[in-house]
């Protein structure tokens, strides 16, 4: 980077009355390549130190008006020229001249008639040191630029650590309450006499707390995505699957909307290598969006078809439109369309942005189209295709599905959060199972010795012993055929279910927990018990 600054001329100031002179200055230092700035007083060589910047100046000592001194004393009272090397050109110096002329930071004096090459090696000495003091400041500039640059990643990086810190402590202080919320629903439809109006509040309670739960999983889907966290688990998959799935947690909304929903499939299946989670969460984020945004009683469509190797998914809505304004921007993060006062679509613009960089990580792109406010939205997503995939299900393991074991289990639950442990051993205990609650991590070991658990649920989030020491100890002491262990937690990030299934645990829940995953988990253990007793 300093080689530009080698090839650049410097100004070199010549200062004196006579042009005779100035031509025979011009002659000797010609072919130093330099720009040579020559003027015939002490005023112009001034009005030339505000101007520019000089590598050294050659001032003459006896001129009418300024002479050579009270120039050289004006010129030093500039900041830009205060230690700009002067050299005297005179036809005469006693000492007293000398004396002053050292005093206002002359560098040299050289008398009359100059002999050539002396000045031009002077001058040429002047002109690489100025070089070098440029290259060196240039340096220091670049040293300076690139520690203000890495202060400036390391402060955003230690932003985005707190950010995501934050982030992931929100979804577990979230979390935590809306566990017991959710299992009381389900304890409330197994126990309660039927009802509609009781039913019609259940649900309304079990759609809230799945919409909180997917905002709270999307604010950290975001995070991850921003930080290149997110892993995709690619699979061969039959979009048709993908769709299906995507479509079961949206579909109660579609309904109490009293919306209609038409899936148009081709005859034959379509194939896309992908995550399978990942890819139904755009389509329920797609459809989704396409029911907040169209009024109750209005038309949704999901289309599949393939196109010249790719699978294109179509969501079609009657809704509001969108702007024109908006289109570019629809897919950028917390952007929405005009809301209502009473915000009854609800949302923070969050999931477009989600759907758009989980389609660009596969690979994909997706595309919105509107013809503006009232006349629906046309949502397009595009995926590599991949030839078809035959699938063999062993009719083994199709039947081991239906032959769970049915007997209980004696579940110990461990959550320092007493309404959220009860209502988990509620659930249980409805299902069939034995089960004890500790609020103390202190006490989980003692538990142990007198109940003895088949299948132990830790809190991940417990106070003085957290639930990854717990479940090490827990392993150590009972082994793994012994003891299931599960971790049920508001923490849901990939580090987190990688930490648990470190320590020992054998599954990994984020709260609020899916009661039959949870309990398909359970009965898991029990049914490979039974098939061990059998053979």
């Amino acid at each position: 980077m300093t080689q530009p600054l080698q090839q650049e001329k410097v100004n070199i100031l010549i200062v004196d009355d006579l042009p005779e002179k100035l031509l025979v200055f011009e002659t000797i230092l010609g072919n130093l390549g330099e720009n040579l700035v020559m003027v015939r007083s002490g005023s112009e060589a001034l009005a030339e130190v505000l101007r520019r910047e000089f590598a050294v100046i050659l001032l003459d000592v006896n001129m009418p008006d300024i002479d050579g001194l009270e120039t050289a004393e004006y010129i030093r009272q500039y900041k830009k020229s205060a230690h700009t090397p002067i050299i005297f050109i005179t036809a005469y110096a006693d000492e007293m001249q000398a004396a002053k002329g050292y005093s206002l930071g002359a560098v040299d004096y050289i008398l009359s008639p100059i002999q050539p090459d002396i000045l031009r090696s002077k001058v040429k000495v002047f002109v690489e040191l100025y070089k070098l003091q440029q290259q060196a400041r240039l340096m220091a500039e670049e040293r300076l630029a690139l520690e203000r640059a890495e202060a400036a990643r390391k402060s955003a990086e230690e932003s985005s650590r707190l950010k995501d810190e934050f982030i992931a402590m929100l979804s577990h202080e979230l979390r935590n309450p809306l566990a017991p919320i959710r299992t009381a629903v389900d304890v409330i439809r197994r126990i309660a006499p039927p009802d509609a109006n009781l039913t019609a509040a259940t649900d309304m309670i079990d759609r809230q707390v799945s919409h909180l739960v997917r905002l709270v999983d999307e604010l950290l889907d975001m995070a991850r995505i921003g930080r290149g966290r997110v892993t995709l688990r690619r699979e061969h998959l039959e979009l048709e699957k993908v769709i299906t799935h995507g479509l079961e947690p949206v579909r109660p909304v579609i309904e109490s909307r009293r919306q209609t929903l038409t899936l148009a499939l081709p005859g034959s299946p379509v194939w896309v290598s992908g995550d399978f989670v990942r890819l139904g969460q755009v389509v329920t984020n797609l459809v989704g969006n396409a029911s907040k945004y169209t009024p109750e009683g209005g038309h949704i469509e999901v289309e599949v078809t393939a196109d010249r190797g790719e699978a294109v998914i179509v969501v079609r809505d009657t809704g509001m439109g969108i702007e024109p304004q908006l289109l570019p921007r629809i897919f950028e993060l917390f952007v929405q369309g005009q809301r209502s006062l009473d915000r009854s679509e609800g949302g923070m613009g969050i999931g477009l942005a989600l759907a758009r960089q989980l389609i660009e990580l596969h690979q994909g792109r997706i595309e919105a189209y509107s013809e503006g406010s009232g006349k629906g939205a046309v949502f397009t997503v595009r995926l590599p295709c991949i030839s078809p995939v035959v699938s063999a299900q062993p009719q083994a393991a199709a039947e081991a599905g239906h032959t769970a074991h049915k007997s209980g289990r004696r579940v110990l639950i461990v959550d320092d959060n007493e309404d959220a442990a009860q209502s988990i051993g509620l659930l249980l205990q409805l299902s069939g199972h034995e089960t004890r609650v500790v609020t103390e991590a202190a006490k989980v070991i003692a538990a142990c010795e007198d109940y003895k658990p088949e299948v132990a649920i830790l809190d991940i989030g417990l106070p003085t012993i957290d639930g990854y020491q717990l479940a090490r100890e827990l392993r150590r002491r009972y082994g793994k055929a012994q003891l299931m262990l599960i971790a049920l937690t508001g923490y849901g990030q990939a580090e987190y279910r990688e930490r648990a299934l470190a320590a020992g645990f054998d599954h990994h829940f984020v709260k609020p927990v899916d009661p039959d995953r949870l309990e398909a988990a359970i009965r898991g253990r029990g049914a490979a018990e039974e098939a061990a007793r059998a053979g």
